[in-house]
């Protein structure tokens, strides 16, 4: 989304930036792998397509997407507020994966609802690429990071027993138009136990398995 193409997003062990031209070249290689075009649900592309598919995530309404970052413990950065994608501390960190948000329905409001009267929903999803950046709790900081960014909650709101606002402040950049918690859905593969439990320990609970894709549902803030 261009309302992101500035935004970054500094936590304590990863940061998220937009996704750049510089980035395609390793995300491209990233993709060529087959079990994680499985995982994720994605076709094969070339180079060239790679490049054109970033070009186009950049300026989609319905889709915020960031590269995760690890950052480094002897490089200072600055927060959120007071540093840009291109800045060298942020450019030269190593990639990770990303982390996505697909909108369906109008991103501007709160309450809506589209055709055929479906509820509104912020669907997201994540990839940690490099299997040794695995199991270091990046997944859960960029997750928690991109949902403070999109809802306008603080971070620590996104845990399996959620705060009620009421409880949090919280000072940090959001998206212009900010949506609310319980759009957040996610879908996941029945069988991939690690990304449910990662998911429910975010506040998120089951709440449709749909057989015919071998995938579950679930939602931010649903009771069990």
């Amino acid at each position: 989304m261009l309302c992101n193409k500035n935004t970054v997003l500094v936590g304590a062990n990863v940061v998220l930036v937009p996704y750049q031209v510089s980035h395609v070249p390793r995300y491209h290689a990233w993709m060529e792998d087959e079990e994680l075009r499985r995982l994720t649900a994605s076709e094969p592309l070339t180079l060239e397509q790679e490049y054109e598919m970033q070009q186009k995530w950049q300026t989609d309404e319905d889709k915020l997407t960031f590269i995760i970052v690890a950052r480094e413990a002897d490089v200072y950065i600055p927060d959120s507020t007071q540093v840009a994608p291109t800045d060298p501390r942020v450019s030269s960190l190593p990639m990770v994966g990303d982390v996505n948000i697909f909108f369906s329905g109008n991103v501007g409001t709160s309450d809506v609802t589209i055709s055929g009267d479906q509820e509104f929903s912020a669907e997201a999803e994540i990839m940690i690429a490099e299997s040794s950046c695995r199991r270091r709790g990046y997944a859960t900081e960029a997750l928690r990071l991109v949902f403070q960014y999109v809802t306008g909650c603080p971070a620590a709101y996104f845990t399996e027993h959620p705060r009620t606002q009421a409880e949090t402040q919280h000072n940090q950049v959001k998206m212009p138009h900010t949506i609310p918690p319980r759009s957040l859905i996610t879908r996941i593969s029945d069988t991939n136990t690690p990304s449910i439990k990662l998911f429910e320990n975010l506040g998120f609970r089951v709440t449709k398995h749909v057989k015919v894709f071998d995938e579950v549902e679930m939602r931010w803030g649903a009771t069990m």
